[in-house]
């Protein structure tokens, strides 16, 4: 028996014990290439009574596993949760078998069938007709008797641990070897867990686990797009829900990517006798490494790409920052305030999320990039005497300059008001990353503004020179220190982050060779040993650093060292990494118009969608598995930008399906969307400073689109990277070009006046010249026909401004003049195109 295409082999042969794979065969050119160990082998679950749900103590291989530590309540709940019988697969008998009885059906399917002690068992197998690398294969079971059943994916092959090349279960984990140290790659995604568990879809970015073999062939399972969790149903969040399990091997603990359906004591897998459950998915096997046969599993069978033409825009990017500008200047509704410490007046924002030792009076400043970019833009003397001098007291003595061996560092993310003190988030250490963050990019990015702030330069070297000291034989840092005592903590883990990057902006801003040299030792440690492993860390301590946007950062970092170096090392670890941090995002259910209720609001599905969304934190123990994704879209700008230098199309479809059209998540009153997806619109809550990092990362996509729109003709140069939450830089520090026109970015309110929510714009002047420059961009997929008002008046620094002439600059940077003088045109842009007006005033 066998089912044969134009590019896979499957052939059956009766054995004693049923109907068991003999070939399995892929094509390559015009060689067929021998999966070893086929074998199609069943599993079927079930339990009289359902199974529990938790369980308060691990041990794995006789070993107690006491993890996380109790202070890390956020972790230690999640973590209680995942070590249940289900999840560790434990649970209910397992029944493996080979289906006695085979037989094709109607369009040559291949069908077999299996009489049980407990249910009949048939599954129907036949080619994809129209993805001839996939298997698709349909599970039906009828219970014989009350009780709990789960389905499990046929194995295909019993896949041997000399076999695997690279094993990937996206959102999880991934590596290319068998991990036994079980919290290392079950909390901290570093390799394939040595036990056969079984992780939920809710933290499962892409629902594809895959396992690529020496060989060259790339195995995976991807369920039918109806199979699994709707984070929202009807009129609630169901995000916790739990319809698909997926694995890395079989409940034999062999290698091969596997699906379970229903789960075990979850929704729809209690039958009772006569009643039936089935299961649709399809095997995917081509010759490729990893990233191909993801990729088919997002744009082919979740039709990623279909979710941009669903999108509807109610208000423009561009407004949103205007708006958020005026929200950051009301104290009231951003919460800033002053404090004095020290004898310095110092300023923050509030910050009511939780920090150790607080009584709800944390302060934070967040985005110190887009704090000044915004100044410089608007011209705002607000924003410039009422803000930045207090922002910048804050950040000289949020650095320790008092000698000792924590000069230079970061003293804290935090300030608490009533203890007077700096603190960071999760306990009295001191991270290396912490210094690159609060003050190498913080600082840096300021200097970019402020060169000549001479006092922050010397800051600058302080923090420079102390990670340099820190900085290990081969170019590796410690994740932290204690601060009683000086001596390492987290010593089980590798600060799998971009530390080194600090460097990279103590050079440009200072020019010493050291810290170049220095970052570029920083950075091929890192490339051995996280890039190359596919092992990565996080940044945030509440959730003891799983992984998370530090991954992106270290894509832009990377890029960043390749643009300084032209080291070809630099670029393909950006890519490699780039390529990881895609299973960081959102790719299912596949969105649609169906009617939800969200607070008494009708929305369609697609206005909710977690598709195109990024973790803060995924795997086992992230705040993903019980808040959902974030709506803070930092490396949308990045990925613009990696679509730019690979032309791969999936950075430029997730880029925009995270920035745009995301207005649900928007509060009405302050224009900043929710951090969390589970928040809905519920605005900046306890998080105020938000809306500093979403002024940055929507700024950055912008003109990442710009750039790649005008074919490089318009480009102005990139800040720092910000600290935290993603790879989006700064900008507005120095002029840029407009078609060979030097300009400078500006933000004027109502300088150009639209109604249409498709339309954003940025816009740019040469003062020398008397040049203006409307820089317009359609994010729609469908042409753009709308008329725009202009008021010269609103030009910053000019007083009386008169309009002399006004032309259109075409793709190719040819002038095409505009009759009149008027201040109001009707323009045409095409989808996602990019239109700009010189205006000569």
């Amino acid at each position: 028996m066998a089912i044969k295409g134009a590019t896979l082999n499957l052939r059956w042969e009766e054995k004693p014990e049923g109907w068991k794979l003999t070939v399995l065969q892929v094509k390559s050119r015009s060689q067929w290439i021998d999966v070893s160990g086929a074998d199609a082998g069943y599993t079927v679950l079930y339990s009289e009574k359902k199974p529990p749900i938790t369980d308060s103590v691990l041990y794995i291989d006789g070993k107690k596993i006491d993890f996380p530590e109790p202070v890390y309540r956020y972790a230690a709940s999640h973590w209680k949760g995942v070590i249940s019988p289900v999840q560790l697969n434990t649970a209910g008998e397992a029944h493996h078998f080979y289906p006695k009885k085979a037989y094709y059906g109607e369009n040559k399917n291949l069908s077999f069938f299996e009489e049980a002690e407990f249910a009949t068992i048939k599954s129907t197998w036949q080619i994809d007709p129209k993805y001839p690398t996939d298997v698709l294969v349909k599970l039906t079971l009828i219970a014989k008797k009350d009780g709990y059943f789960s389905m499990a994916s046929p194995s295909l092959a019993k896949i041997s641990k000399e076999q695997l090349s690279w094993g990937l279960l996206p959102g999880y984990f991934q590596g290319d070897k068998i991990e036994k140290n079980f919290v290392k790659a079950y909390a901290y995604g570093q390799g394939i867990p040595h036990k056969p568990v079984v992780v939920r879809e809710r933290a499962a970015s892409t629902l594809s686990p895959l396992i690529s073999l020496k060989n060259g062939i790339t195995m995976a399972v991807i369920p039918d797009p109806s199979v699994g969790r709707n984070p929202w149903t009807n009129d609630k969040n169901t995000h916790n829900e739990w319809d698909l399990g997926l694995s890395l091997m079989n409940r034999q603990s062999q290698l091969m990517p596997t699906l379970y359906h229903p789960v075990l004591g979850e929704k729809g897998s209690f039958l009772k006798a006569g009643e039936t459950v089935s299961f649709e998915f399809r095997y995917t096997l081509q010759v490729s490494d990893w990233y191909p046969v993801f990729k088919h599993a997002v744009t082919d069978i979740f039709r990623f790409n279909d979710f941009l033409d669903l999108k509807k825009t109610s208000q423009s990017l561009t407004d949103r920052i205007t708006a958020m500008h005026s929200y950051l200047m009301d104290d009231k509704t951003s919460m800033w305030q002053t404090e004095q410490y020290l004898g310095t007046t110092i300023g923050a924002q509030a910050y009511l999320g939780g920090v150790l030792g607080s009584d709800k009076d944390a302060m934070k400043n967040s985005d110190y990039g887009a704090m000044w970019m915004l100044a410089k833009i608007t011209d705002d003397s607000v924003l410039k005497s009422n803000r930045l001098p207090y922002a910048r007291n804050f950040k000289l003595l949020q650095q320790q300059a008092e000698p000792g061996f924590f000069q230079g560092a970061a003293v804290g993310q935090y300030y608490l008001k009533k203890s007077k003190k700096f603190t960071e988030e999760w306990g009295p250490y001191v991270e290396p990353i912490g210094l690159t963050y609060y003050t190498m990019m913080d600082i840096g990015n300021v200097l970019l503004f402020e060169p000549g702030d001479n006092e922050l330069k010397e800051r600058l070297r302080q923090g420079a020179e102390r990670l340099l000291k820190w900085q290990g034989a081969k170019g590796e840092w410690v994740v932290a220190y204690d601060r009683a005592s000086d001596k390492p903590l987290f010593t089980e883990l590798e600060d799998l982050r971009p530390t080194f990057y600090g460097l990279v902006v103590a050079y440009r801003i200072l020019g010493d060779k050291k810290y170049l040299t220095a970052a570029e030792k920083g950075a091929n440690w890192y490339i051995k040993n996280a890039v190359d492993k596919g092992h990565f860390l996080g940044v945030c301590g509440d959730a003891r650093f799983v992984p998370d946007f530090a991954t992106g950062q270290s894509v832009q970092a990377l890029l960043d060292l390749y643009d300084l170096t032209k080291m070809d090392s630099y670029l393909q670890a950006t890519i490699k990494t780039a390529r990881f941090y895609t299973t960081s995002i959102y790719t299912h259910p596949i969105p649609n118009k169906d009617i939800k209720l969200v607070k008494g609001l009708k929305r369609e599905d697609w206005e909710i969608s977690q598709v195109g969304l990024s973790f803060e934190h995924g795997g086992n123990i992230g705040s993903t598995n019980s808040l959902g994704p974030i709506l803070l879209a930092s490396h949308a700008g990045l990925f613009i930008r990696m679509y730019n230098l690979t032309k791969d199309s999936l950075y430029l479809e997730m880029a925009r399906a995270a920035a745009l059209g995301r207005d649900a998540f928007v509060d009405n009153k302050t224009n900043v969307a929710s951090y969390y997806w589970s928040a809905m619109n519920n605005g900046p809550g306890s998080f105020p400073h938000h809306a500093w990092w979403q002024i940055g990362w929507i700024t950055d996509y912008l003109m990442a689109e710009i750039e790649l729109r005008s074919k490089g003709e318009i480009i102005f140069p990139r800040g720092f990277i910000t600290p935290k939450v993603g790879p989006h830089q700064s900008y507005g520090f120095a002029p840029g070009k407009v078609y060979g026109t030097t300009a400078s970015l500006i933000i004027s309110e109502g300088l150009l006046k639209t109604d249409n929510p498709y339309l954003d714009h940025v816009s740019a002047v040469n003062e020398k010249e008397r040049k203006c420059f409307l820089i317009m961009l359609n994010n729609n997929g469908q042409p753009l026909k709308t008329s725009v008002q202009f008021d010269a008046e609103k030009i910053p620094r000019v007083s009386d401004a008169k309009i002399k002439g006004v032309a259109f600059i075409n793709s190719k940077g040819k002038k095409e003049k505009l009759k009149g003088n008027g201040s109001a045109w009707n323009i045409a842009i095409a989808p996602y195109g990019l239109k700009v007006i010189e205006i000569n005033y």
